[in-house]
């Protein structure tokens, strides 16, 4: 979530555009869906951009928001994370993918059976699905996309993990307030963490171990 629509246009665009580079460097197959994490968040930084345009309600924007914001990402991560892991961490890693698997299927049950409803609050968006049992959701959703980072047996992504987690409260903290969503610059630092753990993974001195976890 951004504070206007052209700020989520801006940053949409320059977090996709981190995307690309971070796809553009993998060189492995099991690097590809967490490298491209930026690119699914500057994604829905654009769709958002779309939810403002027009004036929030309930329309395909929303539920398109919705369904990347809640299910999608409760798995890409840990999925991503497995993907990328080395092999010693990777039996650690299916408990976090497990969760985030469990976690999206109840989310998508609810985007199912509830109309979603998107709702300008100054410059904040505020999403309503009236979820059953939210507390426990939440918490199924940070163990899957924060945890899996902080297991992830890579120093990096555990530092990126340590961010996702102070930077969801700083969010919720902001937005709760309704003062200003926060969402798009700390999806722009994580994107730029991604970038940068992509270059180190496939710098010279790394490539033969990277080599070997394949």
């Amino acid at each position: 979530m951004c504070w206007s629509a052209t700020a989520d246009l801006v940053a949409g665009t320059a977090i996709a555009g981190v995307g690309v580079a971070c796809v553009a460097r993998a060189r492995r197959t099991g690097d590809l869906p967490l490298a491209a994490l930026p690119l699914l968040l500057g994604t829905h930084q654009l769709v958002e951009a779309w939810v403002w345009h027009a004036g929030g309600g309930t329309g395909p924007a929303t539920v398109a928001w919705t369904v990347i914001a809640f299910p999608l990402l409760a798995v890409w991560v840990p999925a991503g994370v497995l993907c990328a892991a080395p092999r010693h961490a990777r039996r650690r890693l299916v408990v976090p993918l497990a969760i985030g698997v469990a976690t999206a299927a109840a989310l998508t049950y609810a985007l199912a059976t509830r109309t979603v409803r998107a709702e300008i609050r100054g410059h904040t968006v505020g999403y309503v699905l009236g979820l059953s049992h939210g507390g426990l959701l939440v918490a199924g959703y940070l163990v899957a996309t924060v945890g899996s980072l902080l297991l992830s047996g890579d120093r990096r992504l555990r530092g990126l993990g340590l961010l996702a987690g102070v930077g969801a409260l700083v969010c919720w903290a902001l937005w709760r307030l309704e003062f200003v969503s926060t969402w798009c610059a700390f999806a722009a630092v994580c994107s730029v963490v991604v970038l940068g753990w992509t270059r180190r993974r496939y710098s010279r001195r790394s490539w033969w171990s990277c080599y070997q976890d394949r």
